[in-house]
């Protein structure tokens, strides 16, 4: 991974779940009527939370209620947990605004109008945020967009035009007429909302609504000329994932990515003297792609899915693919799983394997062992910081090896990095010194092994979803032990469902566990760890000494369960869509610039069209 593309997996940090509607609503009602207490001054509190929830928390329902009806009906997408979710920040936003607006009421002479100018000021503010949304998620034309995103405003303008004895000025009717409509006694608001106040609010919107489609048509240029696509579909992709899980980002990866055609290889060890049913006891499944790019999205989750279609229990590790083999959507990863499954037809399955070995060739630590004429193999470059391995040079590596064996399986342990900062991420990529290590190692080992005795071998298998979760850096396979011992000799593969591990973690674990010749740690790089951190690896949020005496219990639990086993291995090829050759890389670098520039291109729209609306009200 490079730091471009370590930027943009930091967008997974913003990945959350909202909660429903009802909830959002049931909470902004709250917020309106403690904030109702704090503004207003009447006899009785309840009157004062009371008018808390008519002036900001009836606006916000009006949004979370009308919005979403009348933008499907304009042929957006917008759902209620959309609208609820932004209608209750735009109601944190214009109580914000009045507090601020409250404490400098209070130092200086400017006195309550400043206040009142304030709400106007808040107001036409809720407005653009609801625009720049509309116009994003359901890609509406602007003078569309207008429809649905002036809802709030426009209910909280009306609330304040009819009870601050507006409709007063206008003479249209009687005592019933006042007594309908005109509340001013009941509003309680030092300053009435008079036409021309509403004509004010109409011009800065009007004024937010140019600075809006400046600022968008400004940040979709880069994206237009380098992916040719719009940013407009990025956003929405990104807030219907965000929001309620929608598989729009997926449609908007679908876009940009190219068909490439990947490797599946499949170790399957079923026992040797059991019946048909349940007679396999473990299975190894590699597609070479690479378990991103986030969360659930695209082959994030490629691991439990893995595990589900696995008969006996599953071993998913990391393949040797970076960010640019990410699976575009989760459709992509069907097509591994039939792969797998025709790899898994084909198996022959040989009653001999070797002891495992271990070859270090510079950086390189490659372990492994063959069965029958097969070869699984893992490689690590800890203690050294590392990330992924490119798929070209995993490849290289097991062409290598294949001069010896009919198929090759070969791991990326992904066990030791120290994080996304930093020039270099640890991508082992084409050309580089630790790519000929790999290549090195990998051969090396394939040689010694093909020189090395076979014998009837053993397995025994353990696993454990663990205490820990997501949040924790560990997915809901837990940890997984696979324990081979051949002629007294035994070797585990001990896979923790995780994206890495901190540094010096999996030495120490080797360092400490007793009772096994030769052990590897190995991570499978779930992304769905990712949603809480963009790094979140084993080890950084769990004690060490806790993880160390599970994977300790859990090897002596693989050791009762040793029984005579055979293996054999298979490869087939899948057609999928990535996100492809340097496209990643544009991606990213794309989306950090405008992530870079746009926090001060906003940060300069809200100055001027601030001093416009100061100016405006001067004039006014």
């Amino acid at each position: 991974m490079t730091t471009t593309q370590g930027n943009l997996a930091a967008l997974s940090r913003f990945v959350f779940r909202a909660p429903r509607w009802y909830t959002t609503l049931a909470f902004a009602l709250l917020i309106a009527a403690v904030s109702g207490v704090a503004a207003f001054d009447s006899a009785f509190v309840l009157e004062d939370a009371w008018q808390g929830v008519f002036f900001l928390g009836i606006p916000t329902v009006a949004a979370s209620v009308l919005v979403p009806p009348i933008d499907r009906r304009l042929g957006g997408r917008l759902t209620y947990s959309h609208s609820s979710l932004l209608a209750l920040a735009n109601e944190l936003l214009v109580i914000g605004v009045l507090t601020i607006a409250a404490v400098v009421a209070l130092g200086t002479p400017l006195g309550q109008p400043f206040v009142f100018d304030a709400l106007l000021l808040g107001l036409a503010i809720a407005f653009a945020v609801w625009l720049l949304i509309v116009v994003a998620v359901s890609r509406h034309r602007m003078l569309i967009a207008v429809i649905p995103a002036s809802i709030q405003t426009a209910t909280a303008a009306f609330l304040l035009f009819v009870y601050t004895g507006t409709l007063r000025y206008f003479e249209i009717g009687g005592s019933l007429s006042n007594r309908l409509f005109s509340r001013a006694s009941h509003a309680n608001l030092p300053v009435v909302f008079q036409p021309q106040d509403l004509l004010v609010l109409a011009l800065i919107c009007l004024l937010y609504a140019g600075a809006v489609w400046l600022f968008l048509v400004v940040i979709d240029r880069p994206w237009r000329r380098s992916l040719d696509v719009s940013v407009l579909a990025f956003i929405s992709g990104f807030l219907g994932h965000l929001v309620d899980g929608s598989r729009e980002l997926e449609d908007f990866f679908e876009e940009i990515g190219e068909t490439a055609v990947v490797p599946v290889s499949v170790l399957s060890v079923r026992r040797a003297d059991g019946s048909e049913r349940d007679r396999e006891k473990a299975r190894f499944v590699l597609p070479m792609i690479h378990p991103g790019p986030m969360g659930d999205i695209g082959g994030g989750n490629l691991p439990v899915r893995i595990d589900e279609h696995a008969e006996g229990l599953a071993f998913p590790p990391h393949a040797t693919a970076g960010h640019d083999f990410n699976l575009v959507t989760e459709r992509e990863v069907e097509a591994l799983i039939d792969a797998a499954d025709r790899a898994h037809d084909r198996i022959e399955y040989a009653s001999t394997a070797t002891a495992g070995h271990r070859v270090e060739a510079g950086d390189a630590t490659v372990t492994g062992q063959a069965f029958g004429d097969d070869l699984f193999s893992t490689a690590t470059f800890a203690p050294g910081f590392a990330d992924d391995i490119e798929f070209g040079v995993g490849l290289s590596a097991i062409a290598g090896a294949r001069t010896s064996y009919e198929d090759v399986m070969l791991a990326d342990a992904h066990n030791c990095n120290d994080g996304l900062t930093g020039p270099d991420l640890g991508h082992v990529v084409p050309g580089s010194e630790r790519s000929f290590d790999l290549i090195e190692g990998v051969g090396g080992l394939a040689d010694r092994l093909a020189d090395a005795s076979q014998s009837r071998f053993e397995l025994g298998t353990a696993h454990d979803a663990t205490p820990w979760s997501v949040e924790d850096g560990i997915g809901s396979l837990g940890i997984r032990v696979a324990l081979f011992r051949v002629d007294g000799h035994t070797t585990a593969y001990v896979l923790i469902d995780g994206n890495n591990m901190v540094p010096g973690l999996r030495d120490r674990i080797l360092a400490e566990i007793d009772g096994v010749d030769l052990l590897e740690v190995l991570t499978t790089d779930t992304h769905a760890v990712n949603t809480i951190d963009a790094e979140n690896p084993v080890g950084e949020s769990i004690p060490e000494d806790e993880l160390i005496a599970l994977i300790d219990d859990l090897l002596a639990q693989a050791r009762d369960d040793l029984e005579v086993v055979e293996a054999g291995m298979a490869t087939e090829r899948a057609e999928v869509t990535v996100f492809g050759n340097d496209r990643t890389e544009m991606l990213a670098s794309t989306a950090n610039a405008v992530v870079t520039l746009g926090a001060p291109l906003a940060g300069a729209f809200i100055v001027v069209v601030l001093a416009v609306s100061v100016l405006l009200f001067f004039l006014t």
